[in-house]
């Protein structure tokens, strides 16, 4: 039977952020392809196929109580690296990359799945371990293994930034459980001691990001020229922006990947600092309403995937930011709910409806 309490605390709000992100995602999205070649396809209607199925598999997630996904957590997760080595051995190569899985006409990136699947056995993980003391060395092994595996995999294909950002949101829910000062600073030693050997590991393509991050202005037309073209569109942009279809960064293709990675880039130039504003605004909003959905949950599971969620937009957000903007190296994340792409619109919207999910149900676990 129905519960009218699901409708009574559905989540209004969370929606609507949810809703502006993704008109105003689709409106720049317009922009940045509106002087493409004629006869393609515009990619704001790309975009528009991939919302529908995104929007009907965010809604069937809120028809199933969340609760039940602890159960399918594992099964997920190993599903999700069977597809990453599928990836290695057929996938698609694109761009030097090999990240995409052919699906009939379109392709899917694994990738992002690995996302949700790391995020669900993390919850699960440590919903079921017993709260005691800050966690030490020792009782990271295990869930570090977990995240370590899906992480050298989407690293090999190569994905730096989405091999980052798996690594980031496990890390922030490692946070969250809690774990001990020593544990905590002896790893950040080991790390920054590793950096020379993660160096070398590194291939040239991505080193020479990171020297071109340091000085963007040594290769102005080679490794320098998409941030540079980036930080001038988004400087053009100055207060009120140039107006919408009038960025002429934009406009005449000066600006590389402007669709994807560098969307941001395109929003600024014609909606200026305001916009700009606007968009970071909105963005913050949803985060902190992400982490209300977590705190207003007393159930373990669900308070630790709704971090997880929100984790995950936080650190997609704030590395794309910083990357257009010139303040972290160019290492592929796009921005989510905004950015062109069907895999990590899918992903997001996933993971709206777990958090809308969490949020309608919290009346049933205590909440």
């Amino acid at each position: 039977m129905f519960d009218r309490r699901l409708v009574q605390n559905f989540d209004w709000l969370l929606l609507t952020l949810v809703a502006a992100l993704l008109a105003l995602g689709l409106v720049n999205l317009y922009s940045a392809g509106f002087n493409r070649a004629p006869g393609a396809t515009p990619l704001y209607v790309k975009q528009l196929y991939w919302l529908a199925v995104g929007l009907i598999l965010m809604f069937f997630s809120l028809l199933y109580d969340y609760r039940h996904l602890e159960k399918l957590s594992y099964p997920i997760y190993v599903i999700s690296l069977v597809m990453l080595v599928a990836v290695m051995l057929g996938g698609k190569m694109a761009g030097g990359s090999r990240r995409w899985l052919p699906l009939g006409p379109f392709t899917f990136q694994p990738a992002e799945l690995v996302k949700i699947a790391v995020i669900l056995v993390m919850a699960t993980y440590f919903s079921r371990r017993p709260r005691t003391d800050p966690m030490r060395l020792k009782d990271l092994l295990v869930p570090g293994l977990l995240v370590l595996v899906p992480t050298l995999l989407i690293i090999k294909q190569p994905d730096l930034g989405s091999g980052i950002i798996v690594a980031l949101v496990a890390g922030s829910v490692f946070l969250f459980v809690g774990v001990h000062w020593r544990t905590l600073a002896g790893l950040t030693l080991t790390l920054a001691l590793s950096s020379p050997l993660v160096w070398s590991f590194l291939k040239e393509y991505q080193r020479q990001r990171l020297l071109t991050f340091l000085n963007p202005e040594q290769d102005p037309l080679g490794s320098g020229y998409h941030i540079l073209q980036s930080m001038i569109a988004v400087g053009s942009g100055q207060f009120w922006g140039k107006g919408f279809l009038k960025g002429t960064q934009s406009q005449l293709h000066f600006l590389p990947e402007q669709h994807t990675d560098f969307v941001f880039s395109v929003f600024a130039e014609e909606w200026g600092f305001v916009g700009g504003l606007v968009l970071l605004l909105l963005f913050i909003c949803l985060t902190l309403w992400g982490l209300q959905v977590a705190r207003d949950c007393k159930e373990r599971f669900g308070h630790l995937l709704a971090l997880g969620v929100t984790a995950l937009i936080f650190w997609q957000v704030f590395i794309n930011l910083c990357m257009v903007t010139g303040f972290l190296p160019v290492v592929g994340i796009p921005l989510p709910l905004f950015s062109y792409g069907g895999s990590s619109l899918i992903t997001t919207l996933l993971g709206m409806g777990f958090l809308l999910n969490i949020r309608m149900r919290r009346f049933l676990y205590g909440g």
